[in-house]
């Protein structure tokens, strides 16, 4: 007996209907290639971890952020996995000491978060990692910067779309202890800055009075944590506008020397205020942040020299990012990048559409069609019941397939018609010459498109 109860996606989710899952693909077809034209391999764990290996990293608390669950009648915890790094960190642990020198891996898992849903937020999204195993210096950091930045690139954002926030926990130490920030207090006090942006100005200056500083060094505590600087401005400007010797910049310097030799200038700025506020990061870290609008962080990364020993194996440094599709989408979309049909553009279109004008040519389109697929060709066919030509070359256009192969009563002595949906030619022509003549068509219009 059919029910009437109706049933939703659960609630942070998402329902990705073929031109949705087409935006989708076209996302991740931009990630998938830029990490491969910058030497980054693809790597995938699984959807759930034992719960001990994200508690390793953030300790009890973060335990209440996850999906976790025990298996009814096992002895095991277990949490779909918020974020990939702990699964890269275990899996190159594994590897230990065979592991190559340098490792580039990537990833384009599914993430999972207990946390209550809004806007650029869900409780499952798709994420972008890259990580680059084994090697230090800015050179490494900038690799990672570079490939973040090829893959927004091509999905068609710019420097004046989105910025990359880039600094390094060394200086940003060295910073905090000539403002008076003991290094007892220096962990409490990359939290505050890492939070600057989610509390008001009152709250913010009480929070970094706490770390001991009188009101002079509490000033200067919240100026820092507002202090950027174009990559074209002289580092001494922003050592002398923070009250701190040039040589507490000396990362920052060698930052700037690889992104200005990296051609990077015009979409970095530095930011004394980013630290990342998670403990295991040890040096260069970033956000990239939209410009426009309500700013949202896009992407963040950095570099974790010490956590794939935390996870047992050996010591090696390591950086890396991750960016989600959430927020991504939505910069995309408000900048027009996503065309406005709700991703009928990013739609996979047939190379040739099969229609039957009689009862006597039927038989002949099943047939045709796995020929035609054989070949390498987009195939499709109409289902209507209909004999109209004009309705079932709708249905054709409707797809957007380039070609229409009309079958008639000529079908059963191997004669077809082939109709250029964007040209508007028709020919006829045997059966045996038509996949040659799509494959050639097809060609011909992506040259014409490329030229």
């Amino acid at each position: 007996m059919a029910s009437n109860r109706t049933f939703q996606a659960p609630k942070g989710t998402r329902d990705f209907y073929p031109p949705r899952m087409a935006i989708r693909r076209h996302i991740e077809s931009a990630w998938h290639g830029a990490s491969v034209d910058s030497g980054f391999e693809e790597i995938e764990g699984p959807m759930f971890e034992s719960l001990e290996l994200y508690t390793v990293k953030s300790g009890p608390e973060i335990v209440s952020q996850l999906f976790s669950f025990r298996r009814d009648g096992g002895d095991d915890d277990y949490a779909m996995r918020p974020e990939f790094t702990p699964t890269l960190a275990r899996m190159a642990a594994a590897k230990g000491k065979s592991l190559s020198i340098p490792t580039k891996w990537y990833a384009i898992p599914a993430h999972f978060r207990a946390e209550r849903p809004q806007r650029g937020r869900l409780r499952e999204h798709n994420q972008w990692n890259v990580d680059l195993i084994g090697t230090t210096g800015a050179s490494a950091d900038i690799e990672v910067i570079s490939t973040a930045l090829l893959g927004l690139e091509r999905l068609g954002l710019t420097p004046d779309d989105v910025k990359v926030r880039l600094s390094h926990r060394t200086s940003v130490a060295n910073i905090l202890g000539a403002l008076g920030v003991g290094e007892e207090q220096l962990g409490p006090a990359f939290q505050l800055l890492d939070r600057r942006d989610k509390m008001d100005d009152a709250e913010f200056r009480s929070r970094a009075a706490e770390l001991g500083l009188d009101q002079d060094g509490v000033s200067r505590f919240d100026a820092a944590a507002r202090s950027t600087a174009s990559m074209s401005a002289p580092l001494s400007d922003l050592a002398d506008g923070l009250g701190v010797p040039i040589a507490a910049l000396e990362d920052l310097s060698m930052l700037r020397e690889g992104i200005d030799a990296a051609g990077l200038a015009d979409w970095c700025v530095f930011d004394i205020g980013i630290v990342r506020g998670l403990a295991y990061y040890t040096g260069m870290v970033f956000e990239i942040f939209e410009t426009s609008g309500v700013e949202r962080a896009v992407a963040g990364g950095g570099r974790y020299d010490r956590l794939i020993e935390l996870f047992g194996g050996p010591s090696l440094p390591a950086c890396g990012f991750g960016m989600g599709d959430v927020v991504l989408e939505l910069v995309l979309a408000e900048k027009g990048l996503l065309g406005d049909d709700d991703g009928e553009a990013f739609m996979p279109r047939p190379d040739v559409f099969a229609v039957s004008t009689c009862e006597e040519a039927d038989p002949f389109v099943e047939g045709l069609l796995v020929s035609l697929r054989r070949s390498g060709l987009h195939a499709r066919r109409s289902y209507k019941s209909t004999r109209n030509v004009g309705k079932l070359l709708s249905d054709a256009g409707k797809c957007g397939s380039r070609t229409a192969l009309i079958l008639d009563q000529g079908a059963a002595e191997g004669v077809v018609s082939l109709k250029d949906l964007e040209g508007g030619d028709q020919v006829t022509l045997p059966v045996d010459e038509l996949a040659d003549t799509i494959h050639q068509l097809v060609r011909k219009r992506d040259q014409a498109c490329d030229s």
